[in-house]
């Protein structure tokens, strides 16, 4: 009788992976200096690798890690947990800055973009230069209007085919292409609906539903 629930007790945590809170603190001629879970920071050069943690690239503001078989591209300075999941749950976890705006980096169609949560928006909303390095052709999609803080601009609706955030892939999701630049990518209603959102003082831990 022990014996069985101490084989019910270790399958039950063989389903669940901690999540490492990871920073990039630092980046210079290919190589990261990265904090894992507040520890000091640590240099590594691509596919070295600090317990869990696995540097796969590094880029000219943002650095790939892998953890556990789990990928998320990191921006300078933002801390990102990566690879927390309970059985099939994809989850990821946001730190807000210093005017309490989540921003995290992810990618769309496979090209690297920074979004910014933005639940007031209605779909995931980017500007025309970000659509075609995300090979979105425009042409596809169907015309609309929007009221912006320019006035009234012609949008154009869209699908984009995989949006890749940590451990969070979602496909198929709405979006808008506006013809004005935009810093980042809001991350709107049409991702975030998908999601459980659960906000913890300065973080915000997206959990993917379906």
């Amino acid at each position: 009788m022990v014996l069985c629930c101490v084989g019910l007790i270790l399958a039950s945590f063989a389903g669940f992976v901690r999540a490492e809170d990871v920073s990039v603190v630092g980046l210079f001629g290919g190589k990261a200096v990265l904090v894992i879970d507040g520890g000091a920071p640590r240099t590594l050069a691509v596919g070295q690798s600090v317990g869990r943690v696995r540097l796969i690239e590094v880029g000219k503001d943002a650095a790939t890690v892998d953890i556990n078989g789990h990928r998320a591209q990191i921006s300078l300075g933002e801390p990102v947990s990566v690879g927390a999941t309970s059985g099939t749950l994809r989850q990821v976890t946001l730190v807000s800055d210093a005017r309490g705006h989540f921003f995290t980096s992810g990618m769309i169609n496979g090209s690297s973009v920074r979004f910014l949560v933005d639940t007031g928006a209605t779909s995931v909303a980017m500007d025309r230069a970000t659509a075609t390095r995300a090979g979105i052709v425009l042409s596809e999609g169907t015309m609309g209007m929007a009221n912006t803080a320019n006035g009234t601009v012609t949008t154009v609706k869209v699908k984009i085919a995989k949006i890749l955030i940590g451990d969070i892939t979602l496909f198929d999701v709405d979006a808008t292409v506006l013809p004005v630049a935009m810093p980042e990518v809001l991350l709107g209603m049409s991702f975030l609906n998908r999601m459980e959102m659960r906000r913890e003082g300065s973080t915000m831990v997206l959990t993917q539903r379906y």
